[in-house]
């Protein structure tokens, strides 16, 4: 993506067209304030990169929308948070960050909208120019990538979340709140439309020249087409043989596969961006432009030995570590995802031996997105950002990538008595690391083995793959999944953890959160936040068993 497009992902950027934080806000707004937009090209490409912009944010990818993953297994709150209902799946809704990220994502679907019917509107009186064109394939993109975000979150089979196409009101839609829907279902059969009016749109992503690497393509949308599906799947298992087809698309049609590593996706290298693998991301700058998702620094230790500002606040548990480990001590995969104690690694052009002095002790940290911190002076060469306070590095932080739509792939042919093609699957990006092919025909236990160590701290959402499987058919992944839903994390302690010359003596294993976490089938959603209860004067209803 062009320089200036990556800075734009630092900065929020709204016109004062919409300003709909306020979605379920029972006045309506009124007309647009802004009519004669979308007069020409440049008007089409900025309207679009503000839509990008709003990914980036840290009140979405950037953070926020990952203290959910506290629910799982898999991380510890390296610092104290006034949210624990969120680690112990007893949510109220109005948690912070899950308060927010719903507002947001409304905000954001609400100029996604917008966009659409505007430029809907212009081609019933002009043929578009193939800038706009484009531009309307990546409004509907951001359409229904928002609208999924919200969707699989608060939608059950039984109830779906409010939705509109403004395009739907000839007059204009006047901003009213947004019909709740019937089931989840629909919201599906909304966001399936919009990713299939995108692809039609898009061009591929090998049409777009280096400074517009980053915007949505035609892969993308069938690569969420596919993640769509397989949620989908969770009320409607014939839902299975879609994923196959739009992974078998995203390969045979468009020419996704696997990067080379799995050290390759994280690379601080842009010309190691644009892999095969690439599906949909965040690509980040870093530098003085601070371009892109703080989230390297989020999760980086506190005060980065006061070398640089980490925030230290997501760590991984020993249970992640202990399943990366049945894979063998040392493997690739474990080694780029995870730093133990006394694991080297370079950090502004020093080899050093992972400690850590701050906060909880988890033994670990997360160690995918650290390659832009090693070189000798990763700020001033542009690989992190100058500003401690927003902790960019530069990554392609991805949202979907192939081996996520492989595993998708893999579980819909488990799903589907095809168990002899998942294997292979499997078995691809099993290689791809290093590690050995399964032993036998694959079982969703090696599913559930592989989606959680190789999509580990991204923004894939392992929590919701555990609720998804908690309420499977399959007993054998639903026991997994209920299994990690109720269990303590547990974190590693060590003697003289201050000390990084010691030898890290092993001490303990601890259990993290208490009281216990207790799974039930309605908490496969979120509740919604009581304001917006509050504010739809009942035409909002909130989620069964809230």
């Amino acid at each position: 993506m062009k320089k200036n497009l990556m800075i734009i992902l630092s900065v929020l950027i709204c016109l004062s067209t919409l300003s709909c934080s306020k979605f379920l806000d029972v006045e309506t707004e009124g007309s647009p304030t802004v009519d004669n937009y979308f007069n020409n090209d440049q008007q089409a490409i900025d309207a679009v990169d503000a839509l990008y912009a709003y990914a980036a944010q840290e009140g979405v990818f950037g953070r926020e929308i990952f203290w959910e993953q506290g629910g799982a297994n898999d991380v510890v709150w390296g610092r104290t948070r006034g949210y624990p209902t969120l680690a112990t799946l007893s949510y109220t809704g109005d948690e912070s960050p899950i308060r927010g990220v719903f507002s947001r994502i409304y905000s954001y679907i609400s100029y996604s909208n917008w966009v659409v019917s505007k430029l809907l509107e212009k081609e019933e009186t002009t043929t578009l120019t193939e800038i706009e064109k484009r531009s309307l394939g990546e409004a509907y993109f951001m359409r229904a990538f928002w609208h999924f975000y919200v969707a699989y979150r608060y939608g059950t089979k039984d109830q779906g979340v409010p939705f509109v196409r403004y395009e739907d009101y000839p007059d204009g839609y006047n901003y009213e709140i947004p019909t709740q829907q019937e089931s989840v279902v629909d919201n599906y059969q909304y966001i399936i439309s919009d990713l299939k009016n995108a692809e039609s749109y898009l061009p591929v992503f090998s049409e777009y020249g280096a400074d517009d690497r980053g915007r949505a393509h035609k892969a993308a949308a069938v690569a969420y087409m596919a993640k769509t599906y397989a949620y989908w799947a969770t009320w409607d298992s014939s839902q299975w043989s879609n994923v196959i087809e739009c992974v078998n698309k995203l390969e045979n049609t468009y020419g996704r596969g696997l990067a080379d590593s799995i050290a390759q996706l994280f690379s601080s290298d842009f010309d190691d961006f644009w892999t095969d693998e690439y599906c949909w991301s965040i690509p980040s700058n870093g530098g003085s432009s601070m371009g892109g998702v703080e989230f390297p620094g989020v999760i980086l230790e506190n005060k980065g030995w006061g070398i640089y500002n980490g925030w230290g606040q997501n760590k991984p548990s020993y249970d992640i570590y202990e399943e990366m480990l049945k894979d063998g001590e040392g493997n690739e995969r474990l080694t780029t995802s995870i730093l133990e104690y006394g694991q080297e690694f370079q950090f502004f052009g020093a080899t050093r031996r992972f400690y850590s002095t701050s906060d909880v002790e988890a033994g670990f940290m997360i160690n995918k997105y650290m390659d832009a911190f090693k070189y000798d002076d990763p700020t001033g060469s542009g690989y992190v950002s100058t500003n401690g306070d927003w902790p960019t590095t530069r990554v392609n932080f991805h949202l979907l990538r192939f081996a996520d739509c492989l595993l998708l792939r893999a579980e819909a042919y488990l799903n589907t008595n095809n168990a002899s093609a998942a294997t292979n699957d499997i078995n691809r990006i099993r290689v791809r690391s290093g590690l050995d092919k399964l032993s036998g025909t694959a079982t969703t236990a090696d599913l559930y083995h592989e989606r959680r160590c190789e999509l580990a701290f991204e923004m894939t959402d392992h929590l919701y793959d555990l609720k998804r499987w908690a309420v499977s058919g399959d007993a054998t992944i639903k026991a997994l999944a209920i299994k990690e839903l109720e269990a303590h994390p547990r974190v590693r302690h060590y003697v003289d953890r201050a000390d990084p010359d010691s030898d890290f003596t092993v001490g303990d294993y601890e259990d993290y959160v208490s009281p216990a976490k207790s799974w039930a089938e309605y908490k496969i959603v979120f509740p919604y936040p009581s304001e917006q209860i509050t504010k739809s004067a009942g035409r909002l209803k909130q989620n069964a068993g809230y």
